[in-house]
């Protein structure tokens, strides 16, 4: 029997090159070596977005459709949307009975968007309570690792805590899932920031050619670039940084990195191959996705083959955590 993973994400809209390089790459590989369950957590969405739900159905579309579009097998892994499997829920509540107030409200990342994000309400027991819900998603599956960057990992601290926790006050039913951290690669967006959806900043993955390279073209590089004949520094660029994950050719790299040191390349000639490597890697990502825009039926019997097989295994989760907490007659 192969170990289980488990991981999701939220539907916040399409996904990016960040999502790509940093986790969807990493979920493809793992398809060949784990059972894998991979879950679009849309009750997680509603956590901070609950006043706007107008997005959240075609949201999850179009994640599913990346997730499909990048390589996630249906054949090979479990895909299907947390709110289609309602045990996901009944062990959310389950799990908070045993929680201490105390575990949610010294987590880091709880603290940290507190303060970060001014422009939405967070003063709800969803905000607080994530990381119960979040440990519900786990553990509803067993599962033996949890692919996650450091980030998250005081997240799935609190998981194994309250596995323990419960584990302690009802008998051995779950297993401590594992932290598997992945090493993301620093993915900035076209502003030399983080890349993200919120900064407008982002290369989606379902991006055309021409979208690529226009938002490559106008993109910020080394500010001393200034003009053609002056030299640069790479490491103070970001699209030198994109060149890191998506250009693999390490003596293109040196090459393209001695150029601009010496003022031997320009910005735009720099940009274009970066462009001609994303459109490389993206060109069949795009037939794919593709495929999958136009065949909707295909779509909706993955996500409903995928919560059919989801609720086979958390429905049996359920039965022995309600056996363990005394609830079934």
């Amino acid at each position: 029997m192969k170990e289980r993973v488990f991981s999701g994400m939220r539907p916040t809209g399409k996904l990016h090159l960040g999502h790509l390089a940093g986790a969807l790459t990493n979920w493809v590989r793992m398809q060949d070596d784990y059972e894998c369950f991979y879950c679009i957590v849309d009750w997680h969405a509603l956590m901070s977005d609950y006043a706007d739900v107008s997005r959240v159905r075609s949201n999850c579309r179009e994640v599913l459709l990346d997730w499909l579009a990048s390589g996630l097998d249906p054949e090979r892994s479990t895909i299907f949307i947390q709110s289609h499997v309602p045990e996901h829920a009944e062990l959310h509540l389950a799990l908070s009975m045993i929680t201490p107030l105390g575990w949610l409200e010294r987590c880091p990342t709880y603290k940290d968007q507190i303060l970060n994000l001014k422009n939405k309400d967070l003063g709800n027991y969803a905000f607080l309570g994530y990381p119960v819900l979040m440990a519900g998603d786990i553990v509803l599956y067993k599962a033996h690792k949890v692919p996650v960057g450091e980030d998250q990992s005081a997240h799935l601290e609190i998981t194994r805590e309250i596995v323990r926790r419960f584990n302690n006050f009802f008998g051995e039913v779950f297993p401590e899932p594992d932290i598997l951290l992945t090493p993301f690669p620093k993915v900035p967006g076209t502003d030399g920031r983080k890349m993200s959806k919120s900064y407008d900043n982002s290369l989606n993955i379902s991006d055309t050619t021409e979208v690529i390279w226009e938002k490559l073209r106008t993109m910020m590089t080394d500010p001393a670039r200034e003009r053609r004949s002056d030299p640069g520094d790479p490491e103070k660029c970001p699209v030198w940084d994109l060149h890191k994950v998506f250009t693999s050719d390490a003596v293109c790299r040196e090459e393209l990195a001695q150029g601009c040191r010496t003022a031997g390349i320009g910005c735009i000639d720099c940009k274009k191959v970066l462009r001609d490597n994303v459109n490389t890697l993206l060109d069949p990502i795009r037939e794919r996705r593709h495929h999958y825009e136009n065949h909707g039926d295909e779509v909706m019997d993955i996500l409903a083959e995928g919560a059919k097989k989801a609720r086979l295994v958390a429905a049996a989760t359920m039965n022995e955590v309600k056996q363990a907490m005394g609830l079934v007659l």
